[in-house]
């Protein structure tokens, strides 16, 4: 049985990235469905550390050019966070 795995970085930090996104979610799902607030609390201080090692992923592959991000006009940025920020208020 052949078990070459040929994954380079970029392959293998997509795919760290991915599983950071799905962990991400459902450690968010769980804190905010948790009757418990100990565990509640727990599961945040989990997500917080998972949001920081996507977050180093994220700015890992970013810097190598392997996840390009458009940048947005300064207006629309403002545009929207006084759309989102209005909206919270409201």
């Amino acid at each position: 049985m052949n078990h070459n795995c040929n994954m380079g970085d970029k392959e293998i930090l997509t795919d760290c990235l991915s599983s950071q996104k799905l962990g991400t979610a459902s450690y968010n799902t769980f804190a905010g469905e948790c009757a418990n607030e100990q565990l509640r609390n727990e599961f945040l201080s989990i997500l917080k550390d998972e949001h920081c090692i996507q977050s180093e992923l994220f700015t890992d592959m970013s810097s190598r050019g392997w996840y390009p991000v458009k940048q947005a006009p300064g207006n629309e940025v403002t545009n929207v966070r006084d759309k989102y920020k209005s909206g919270a208020s409201a």
